[in-house]
This record gives structure tokens, C-alpha cells and sequence, in this order.
């Protein structure tokens, strides 16, 4: 464009910052924004916003209240995107209090708050298990006309499940279909986990056959969750089945599904069975993770088995992987009891 003579607009440069902080490259973004201001294009309301959105999604709030302040003090009032993204931002922080004032602002200002308001404060408060102001924020959203949509169901059935309010959740689930909202596969799966999470096994298996009943796109994630939700009941046999029997689906089990098999067959006292698992990861061209290596190494310790763990410690080190909190503990309790061979703790302090 300019070896061709035309002169970028806001819009060109708009678009450039929108591309670069998509890559967090936010120098160069500060470099755009600076270079426009420098050419006598000024920036509107939606380059700021495009700003305010991206740092506040990479946890930079300050910086994106700096630029709200930047677009107050150049008469650029900030729009509901402005006010949603630093709402978000502060949600993400835990910063309540400081969501709420905006969200509050907005109302004052007669800005437009429109669902997605609504559904990033109630999605703020449903994470930081505040679920009775969620509702608030619900039913007052009802109250003004809006109409929730599929996310906003999600994002609250999502927050009773996480609290074990999971005859709510369900009630949420029908009233979502009672107003004409489709459940998608997020939807079920929320639900799944919540039902499994919370020991409601038989509920789950029936909302499990309902899914299959309806042809919903039944992917490997969710059943990562009817596995865990086996395990957690102690079934590990019909976790096992189910596991695999993934193949013959046409699916493929992820590290998440791996970790979580092993995890019950741990759990179990099946450590054996549970190494196996890690070999044939690797086999299968699925890498085990830090999380992969910490649990076996924990059912190990917790079933008396200290040489093998150390074995697998020294395999997980080899990885460039750590012992975790969880597994720092035992071992330094097995440090305590001197059961430990003290020719291991050069290698035990590379873990730690």
C-alpha cells in the first residue's frame, strides 16, 4: 500500500493491531497504535476496544484500564465491547468487586448491557463460586427482557455442578429446553461431569443414552468424563471396557483420557496395570505428561512400592518433568522415615 501511494486508515491499522495482539506481540501493537496517532489518524473506539480486549485476556488489566483512560481522555466514550472486555478481564483476575463496579458503570451510563454483560459477570461470580449472585444476575437479566442464550444456560448449570447443586443444574437443563434453547454438546457434557463429579452415576448414564438417542457429536472428552465418572464409583472394570472400546468408536484417547484411567487403576492399587498404560502411551504416539508421571509415582509410594518410584522418578527427571506438590510431600515423608536409599537424593533433588 504505501509503495503504492495510498495511505492506510484507522481501519488499516485497526486490522494490523487486531493481527498482532492476537499474537501477544504487544510491543508492536503499542508501535502501530503510536505510529497511526503520529500520522494524524486517530484511533477510534474499536481499536481501543480490540486493545482492551486482548490485554485483558492475557491478564494485563492495568494496562487495559490504562487505555480506557487513553480513550476517556481523548473524548472516545468506551462502548459495551470496551466495558465488557475490562468486566472480563477483572472476572479473570477474581476481582469481583471490581467487575461489578463496572458492570454498574455501564448501567449509569446508559451503555447497551446486552447478554454477553450479563453472561461475563455471571461467569465471573459461577468461578469464584459466588453462584447465589449469579442467579441474582440471571433473573434479574430475565427481568429486563433479555433472553439468555445457550452459553449463558452453560456458564450457570456450570457453576451448580461445581458447587454440587446438581438438582439446580438439571433444572436449569429443562428449564433451557422449556424456553426454546437447544442443549449443545457443552451442555451435556457440563452436566455429564457435574452428575459423575457429584457420585450420580445411574443419572449420568441416563443422560449418556440420551445423548446417543439425540446423535449428538459424542467425542472423545466426553468419554474422558463418563470414564472418570466410572472410576470415581469404583468401577474400574467397566471404566477399562469403556476405555478400550474406544478404538472400535473410531476415537482415539487423548493424554487427559490416559491420566484419567490411570489415575483410577491407582487409586485401585492396580500400579502394575497402571505402568502398562504409560508404555503404551508412548507406543501410541501419545505423550505422557508431568501429570501422567506424578500420579503413578504417587500410587507407588502409596502402595509401598518406594524402588519403583524411584525408578519412574528418574524416568520422569530424563523427561524434563517435576515432582509436583502432591508427590514433593510424600517423598519428603519418606525422607523423614529415612526409607529412602540416601544414594537416590541427588537424583530425588533434580525431581524436586
Amino acid at each position: 500500500m504505501m509503495s503504492k501511494g495510498i495511505a492506510p486508515n484507522v481501519i488499516t491499522y485497526t486490522s494490523l493491531i487486531h493481527g498482532v495482539c492476537k499474537l501477544g506481540e504487544w510491543k508492536e501493537a503499542t508501535m502501530l497504535l503510536n505510529e497511526m496517532v503520529s500520522k494524524n489518524i486517530f484511533p477510534n473506539v474499536f481499536t481501543f476496544s480490540i486493545l482492551v480486549d486482548a490485554l485483558c485476556k492475557e491478564g494485563m488489566v492495568v494496562e487495559g484500564e490504562g487505555v480506557v483512560e487513553m480513550m476517556i481522555q481523548r473524548d472516545i466514550e468506551p462502548d459495551t465491547v470496551t466495558y465488557n472486555s475490562l468486566m472480563d478481564g477483572y472476572c479473570l483476575r477474581g476481582e469481583m468487586g471490581k467487575a461489578q463496579k463496572v458492570f454498574e458503570l455501564m448501567l449509569s451510563k446508559g451503555s447497551v448491557v446486552n447478554v454477553v454483560s450479563y453472561s461475563t459477570l455471571i461467569n465471573g461470580y459461577c468461578k469464584n463460586k459466588k453462584i447465589d449472585k449469579a442467579v441474582m444476575l440471571f433473573l434479574d437479566m430475565s427481568c429486563k427482557g433479555l433472553v439468555a442464550d445457550t452459553v449463558t444456560y452453560n456458564t450457570l448449570m456450570d457453576g451448580f455442578c461445581k458447587v454440587g447443586r446438581i438438582d439446580d443444574a438439571q433444572k436449569l437443563f429443562s428449564k433451557m429446553q422449556a424456553c426454546g434453547q437447544l442443549p449443545d454438546v457443552q451442555t451435556y457434557s457440563i452436566l455429564l461431569d457435574g452428575l459423575c463429579k457429584n457420585r450420580q452415576l445411574s443419572r449420568a448414564m441416563q443422560l449418556f443414552v440420551e445423548m446417543e438417542a439425540k446423535k449428538l457429536d459424542i467425542n472423545v472428552v466426553i468419554y474422558s468424563i463418563l470414564i472418570e465418572g466410572l472410576c470415581i464409583a469404583g468401577k474400574i472394570e467397566s471404566a477399562r471396557d469403556l476405555f478400550c472400546g474406544l478404538s472400535s468408536k473410531g476415537l482415539r484417547p487423548d493424554v487427559r483420557t490416559y491420566n484419567i484411567m490411570i489415575n483410577g487403576l491407582c487409586i485401585a492399587g492396580l500400579t502394575s496395570e497402571a505402568e502398562k498404560f504409560l508404555i503404551q502411551m508412548d507406543e501410541k504416539g501419545c505423550s505422557p505428561d508431568g501429570w501422567t508421571f506424578n500420579t503413578i509415582i504417587r500410587g507407588f509410594i502409596h502402595n509401598k512400592q518406594t524402588s519403583r518410584a524411584m525408578v519412574l522418578i528418574q524416568t520422569m527427571v530424563e523427561k524434563g518433568f517435576s515432582a509436583d506438590a502432591s508427590t514433593t510431600e510424600l517423598i519428603v515423608n519418606l525422607l523423614s522415615k529415612d526409607e529412602v536409599d540416601p544414594a537416590l537424593l541427588p537424583l530425588i533433588k533434580k525431581s524436586l
